[in-house]
C-alpha cells in the first residue's frame, strides 16, 4: 500500500462544462482503480483553449468540440496522435414548465416565452449548435432579441433552472435523471455533430497520471458512465 501511494500522482484536467457530472464520476473511478488524483476544472472550451495557449498548467483537455483539440495539436500544445473522440453530445431545448416545449420544438416558432438561454456560441460548442439549429429552422432573427447568453452551458442551464429564462438550449447530459418540465431533443441533422475530443497536452506528456487518465477514458468503465449521461460513445476512439 505504501509503495502504491508513493507512486500515485496528480493530473490537472480542463473539462468542458457540459461534461461536469460524468467527469466527476470518472475521476472517482480513476482514483479507485489507479490511486492517481484527477483534479478537475470546469468551464467553456474556448476559454480553456485561450488559457492553455497562455501557459495554464492543465495536462489533459476534455473539450466539447473537435476543433480546439485539433488546434492544440497543430499549434504544438498537444501531443501529436493523442487526440480522440470520447463522447458525442446531444442538444436539448428544455423548460421547467410542463407542456411549454413540444415534441417537435414548434415553440421556437410560436415564441411563447420572454427569454431563451444559450451558451456563448463564440466559446461554447453547445451554444454554436444552438445558433445553427435556430438558423436551420429559420427563427434566429426572430429570437435574437430574446436571447440570454451564459458564459458556459452550465450557466445557460442555470438561467432555465432559476426561471431567468423560460426555455433554453442545454446539454442532454445536464438532464440525466431529471423528471418534470418539458424538453425536445434536437435532431442531430439540425447542427454540426458535437464530437467532444480529448487531447493530452505537452505539459502532461511526462506525467504517468495524465497518460493513465487518457487510457482510462477510452476504457469500458468510463464509456459506461458516459453513455449513462446521454452521450453517444464511438466504437473506436
Amino acid at each position: 500500500m505504501a509503495a502504491g501511494q508513493a507512486l500515485a500522482a496528480e493530473v490537472k484536467v480542463a473539462v468542458a462544462a457540459n461534461f461536469t457530472e460524468p467527469a466527476k464520476e470518472i475521476a472517482a473511478r480513476f482514483k479507485a482503480r489507479t490511486g492517481h488524483d484527477a483534479t478537475l476544472s470546469f468551464g467553456s472550451s474556448g476559454q480553456f483553449f485561450a488559457q492553455i495557449a497562455n501557459g495554464a498548467p492543465y495536462e489533459v483537455f476534455l473539450s466539447a468540440d473537435a476543433e480546439r483539440p485539433r488546434k492544440a495539436e497543430a499549434e504544438g500544445l498537444g501531443v501529436a496522435g493523442s487526440r480522440f473522440t470520447y463522447a458525442t453530445g446531444r442538444l436539448v431545448l428544455y423548460s421547467k414548465t410542463p407542456g411549454l416545449v413540444d415534441a417537435r420544438g414548434a415553440v421556437l416558432k410560436s415564441g411563447r416565452f420572454r427569454k431563451i438561454a444559450i451558451a456563448d456560441p463564440r466559446t461554447a460548442p453547445y451554444g454554436e449548435a444552438a445558433v445553427e439549429t435556430m438558423r436551420k429552422l429559420g427563427v434566429e432573427a426572430q429570437l435574437r432579441p430574446k436571447l440570454v447568453q451564459g458564459a458556459s452551458i452550465t450557466q445557460a442551464y442555470q438561467f432555465v433552472d432559476t426561471g431567468a429564462a423560460e426555455v433554453g438550449f442545454v446539454a442532454l447530459s445536464q438532464l440525466a435523471g431529471a423528471t418534470g418540465g418539458s424538453r425536445w431533443v434536437v435532431p442531430a441533422a439540425l447542427h454540426t455533430p458535437i464530437d467532444q475530443q480529448a487531447v493530452l497536452l505537452k505539459t502532461g506528456a511526462g506525467n504517468a497520471a495524465a497518460t493513465s487518465f487518457m487510457a482510462f477514458l477510452k476504457g469500458a468503465e468510463a464509456k459506461a458512465i458516459i453513455r449513462r449521461y446521454g452521450y453517444e460513445v464511438p466504437r473506436r476512439p
